[in-house]
């Protein structure tokens, strides 16, 4: 008998020593004379226990983690591939059946049913695990059909726009062109979010399926995923799969053999964070310089090459085939106000349970932080949460009744943006944290608008004359004055959602402002 074992092959695992866990699993293997097949599976999004194991067993998947190459021998000696509890010092590693692991248990996963479960590059385990379902009700439907459908889920873009997705796609749709597009922005960039890759690397026929869907709605025959070059596992992944759904006629000239054509390509950029704005990423796909065009037109009726163009964020593409397979109520049964489904949310910084959380909106930010992160790894308390990405408010603990969901964060001058959440302890300098923010903007700025390009290098000198206790109330009157320009003046949300971090550390720390003499902060 063949036993199958799961190590991932996911970008954080290998980071941690996945490849030599798995050549040290063969080597024992093979000495032990058992035949194994390992599959390089994709992350479960439990970060502190990876590389995380796992055997196939008649009882299920049981798990072993964190697991060190070293720890194999010790693991295989005392029955690993029966699923058996070790001894002595190992025993901790042993994690039970890993569906019931309550990290996991507690998740609603739709988006990130498959991630972790399935062999990333196995369209019979995709297909086992209800993949290409979607897709076939899809070809079974009119065009506008599958557009209500998307537009009834309440599904909204998880970029950090809130966009609802029907609406753009129904703009595409109805736009006259002989040739339309399906980009997908996979270009995450933000502070403390990993969702793209780790979606991209273990489940990336998910993303595919979405896109095909996608072009068959809107009539679109051309798709392009643009990916950042720092994620080559990603873009080869995703490569990868696309050679294999092409030669299973799932795309190309007739998608699943019967349907209108849908083509689809990997594009890396360079890296620059402008290019999550979609026409800046538009430009950059044209082989021009990634700079913000000014709207109209809207990229749904001149986007890629002057094309009617559907851009969404990747995570809104993955989450299309759960809507059509299981329908719009049944996404939309999840969330709340207009804030539907679910959200993978990211929780990174100083955590001690680190990894993706997959739930309906509405948990509030107290329980993500305080109890399914299980608060600070440092042990010290919460000073603040940044939610949002680099261009998102930090919220104090005083906040952490907020429910995670588009209306509720705004209300109090926040935005949930691609769902990372980053925890800060108590020693954190929020002065310091406010000129990154400005600091941040400068560097990424396309330079196009003013009050981008030079707001946001004054804006760093002025934080700079408050830190070394220099007319501190003048100055924090200058930089609210500058805060105001970025958010109304600039084109995109690099220079308008700026303010967001630093008003937020000025309104809820003013007196880390207040201290004179501060040390410089390193460039």
């Amino acid at each position: 008998m063949t036993r199958r074992i799961f190590v991932p092959g996911d970008a954080a695992a290998l980071s941690l020593g996945a490849d030599d866990v798995a050549a040290a699993l063969a080597e024992a293997a093979a000495a032990a004379g058992v035949a194994v097949e390992i599959v390089r599976n994709g992350s479960r999004g439990l970060f502190w226990l990876e590389p995380l194991v796992e055997v196939e067993t008649p009882a299920g998947r049981i798990g072993y983690g964190p697991v060190e190459a070293g720890d194999v021998p010790g693991l295989v000696a005392a029955g690993l591939f029966d699923g058996a509890v070790p001894g002595g010092g190992l025993a901790a590693r042993h994690l039970g059946p890993v569906e019931r692991h309550p990290w996991l248990a507690r998740q609603q996963r739709l988006t990130f049913a498959r991630c972790g479960i399935v062999d990333p590059f196995s369209l019979a385990d995709y297909r086992a695990c209800g993949g290409l379902t979607g897709l076939e009700r899809a070809l079974a439907m009119a065009p506008a059909e599958v557009v209500a459908e998307v537009t009834a889920s309440g599904l909204r873009g998880r970029g950090g726009a809130g966009f609802p997705t029907g609406v753009k796609w129904k703009t595409v749709a109805e736009a006259p062109a002989a040739q339309k597009y399906i980009v997908c922005n996979a270009d995450e960039g933000d502070s403390g979010t990993f969702a793209d890759r780790m979606l991209m690397e273990g489940d990336p026929f998910c993303l595919i399926e979405g896109m095909a869907i996608a072009g068959l709605a809107v009539g679109a025959t051309e798709g392009v995923i643009y990916c950042r070059s720092e994620y080559p596992h990603a873009i080869a992944a995703m490569e990868k799969a696309i050679r294999l759904a092409q030669k299973a006629g799932i795309l190309g000239d007739r998608v699943m053999g019967r349907g209108p054509a849908f083509r689809l390509q990997v594009r890396a950029g360079a890296g620059a964070y402008v290019c999550g704005e979609e026409t800046a990423l538009l430009e950059s796909l044209e082989g021009r310089r990634g700079t913000v065009r000014v709207k109209p037109p809207l990229p749904a009726h001149q986007g890629l090459f002057g094309r009617p163009t559907v851009i969404n964020n990747m995570i809104s593409l993955a989450t299309i085939p759960v809507i059509l397979e299981k329908g719009a109520a049944f996404y939309r049964d999840f969330g709340m106000g207009h804030s539907r489904g679910t959200m993978p949310i990211q929780l990174a910084g100083n955590v001690r349970f680190g990894g993706l959380f997959e739930t309906a909106f509405g948990v509030t930010l107290g329980e993500l932080v305080d109890d399914i992160a299980g608060g600070t790894l440092s042990g010290r308390p919460v000073k603040a949460v940044q939610v949002g990405g680099p261009l998102g408010a930090y919220f104090p603990p005083a906040l952490f009744d907020t429910p995670f969901d588009y209306e509720a964060f705004a209300a109090r001058d926040g935005l949930i943006g691609h769902g990372g959440v980053v925890v800060f302890d108590d020693r954190v300098d929020m002065a310091a944290q406010a000129r990154f923010a400005f600091a941040f903007c400068a560097h990424e700025s396309c330079g196009k608008c003013t009050p981008c390009r030079i707001g946001a290098a004054r804006g760093t000198e002025v934080v700079d004359r408050i830190r070394a206790g220099i007319d501190v109330e003048a100055n924090i009157g200058l930089v609210q004055d500058l805060c105001e320009t970025l958010k109304f003046g600039s084109l995109c949300a690099l220079g308008g959602f700026t303010p967001y971090p630093v008003m937020s550390a000025l309104r809820h720390f003013p007196a880390d402002f207040r201290r004179a003499g501060l040390p410089a902060a390193a460039e």
